[in-house]
């Protein structure tokens, strides 16, 4: 999470602070048959930079932004924006969820008021396949905590001691004479009701903590089950073998040149294959976004090294405070399938040819001058009900398909059914009114094409010129 009330300070320290990062070869020893790994992640300020964005990598340290660069989760709950997200997955691999800060910077809220009169909920989603996710939901963590005024930062692991999740975050709360953020957490079984919150860590004084996160350790390396890494002033990190017991202050890393002045956000990652780990931070001081620094034991902070700029690629987008996902082979060929970078475009009216295609309120229409601009961009994706077939994905709302409903063409999120599937896919075919453009008919409505009538979309039988020119649309970058 980043802290803007100690960002000008810390500019000015790490300025003075960065030294050439230490050389060192990348984690290459997995086989090039190995599935790859999964980032989730914001990208920055502002309502369309807060939303969730995934990332692929084969190795861990190449990344390529999925779905074009473009956002592929919106928040519409809450502050309707979203920060910091974690993937949560079930043991037995069923069911998924991100949870994120329901946080947006710069469109609502500024950074006084989410500190100290924030909101008090996470952004839920869930999914059985990490590809069709729930409508986001709100889950309420800070409310319990008396005068608890934020929720950031959420993370959550499977406790094998508890048979439930651990689910922790930073609340800023008054408490012993000091008003800072401490890590609270809660047992939960679903994401959708949590037991009573109880401090997770305070640091000493008026020492905040907003960051941390847990990765489980193989045995044999190290001496803890379990490594903690936390902005706490520093990249701390600490030991213990027990999730909810006793954590050991293992030092920071401040000794390789990271000091809390210069990076936050740490996000971990298990090289597939190999006894090696990145540990991702965010290099907020510089606006750099993430960097790796790679370990064969996370509890020795003498053994991170940095890297040098050439031997990582982030890729197109920043990459903001996230959560790394080690994928199976079918988890990585479903997630490629979904989200590839298939370009935006417009659909542009061949009779009223300075008006397109666009969403208003979840209706759709044909508009000139629209305003915000992505209202009218869509995805042209491989049909949902088959091959052959296209169906249009909005590139603002993500998950939401031109579908009819009565005949009229609304947007709409997709549930997953054969009947959404089928009412939003449409056979591309050459314009009824001019070959060189296109007419979209209905999938499971053959005789009838989508068309304007007053500007408003509809689904119709074309039956003379004025029709045939209304449902012939020219697709535009």
């Amino acid at each position: 999470m980043s802290r803007v009330f100690t960002r000008v300070a810390a500019i000015l320290v790490a300025v003075g602070l960065f030294f050439t990062s230490q050389s060192l070869t990348t984690p290459q020893e997995a086989a090039a048959a190995d599935p790859g790994y999964l980032m989730v992640h914001f990208t920055g300020e502002g309502s369309t930079n807060q939303q969730m964005y995934l990332s692929h990598s084969t190795d861990g340290v190449h990344w390529n932004d999925l779905n074009g660069g473009g956002m592929v989760l919106r928040s519409t709950v809450g502050t309707k924006g979203v920060r910091d997200p974690a993937f949560v997955k079930s043991p037995d691999g069923s069911k998924y969820w991100i949870i994120a800060t329901d946080l947006c910077i710069d469109c609502g809220q500024t950074w006084s008021q989410s500190i100290n009169d924030g909101s008090r909920n996470l952004v839920v989603w869930e999914s059985t396949d990490l590809v069709t996710w729930s409508q986001p939901r709100l889950l309420n963590v800070a409310g319990a905590i008396p005068d608890g005024r934020n929720a950031w930062a959420p993370e959550a692991i499977w406790d094998p001691a508890s048979n439930d999740y651990i689910l922790y975050w930073a609340t800023n709360v008054p408490l012993n004479g000091a008003t800072k953020h401490r890590i609270y957490y809660s047992h939960t079984s679903d994401f959708r009701t949590i037991s009573t919150p109880q401090t997770y860590i305070s640091r000493p004084g008026a020492q905040e903590i907003i960051d941390t996160q847990i990765i489980e350790v193989p045995a044999g390396v190290g001496s803890y089950r379990y490594v903690r890494a936390s902005g706490d002033g520093q990249i701390t990190l600490e030991g213990s073998n027990s999730i909810l017991g006793t954590w050991t202050n293992l030092g920071n890393l401040s000794g390789i040149g990271l000091t809390g002045s210069m990076v936050e956000g740490p996000m971990w990652m298990k090289f597939n294959g190999t006894n090696k780990w990145g540990l991702y931070l965010d290099q907020y001081a510089t606006g750099g976004g993430y960097m790796p620094v790679l370990t064969t034991d996370p509890s020795n902070p003498a053994a991170y090294q940095k890297q040098s700029s050439g031997s990582y690629n982030m890729g197109g987008t920043k990459k903001r405070h996230g959560w790394i996902l080690n994928l199976t082979a079918a988890e990585e060929s479903r997630v490629l399938t979904r989200w590839p970078n298939t370009p935006a475009n417009r659909l542009q009216s061949y009779n009223f040819q300075d008006r397109y295609v666009r969403h208003t309120n979840f209706d759709a229409r044909i508009d000139p001058n629209v305003s915000p601009g992505d209202d009218s961009r869509f995805r042209i994706r491989t049909g949902l009900a088959g091959t052959g077939t296209v169906s249009f994905e909005s590139v603002n709302f993500p998950g939401h398909f031109l579908r009819h409903s009565n005949f009229d063409l609304q947007l709409a999120y997709n549930d997953g059914s054969s009947q959404f599937a089928q009412d939003a896919t449409f056979r591309q075919v050459a314009g009824l009114a001019d070959s060189t453009w296109s007419s979209f008919q209905s999938y499971n409505y053959p005789d009838r094409y989508i068309r304007h009538y007053a500007y408003e979309l509809r689904l119709d039988p074309i039956t003379n010129a004025t029709g045939r020119g209304d449902a012939t649309f020219r697709v535009t970058s």
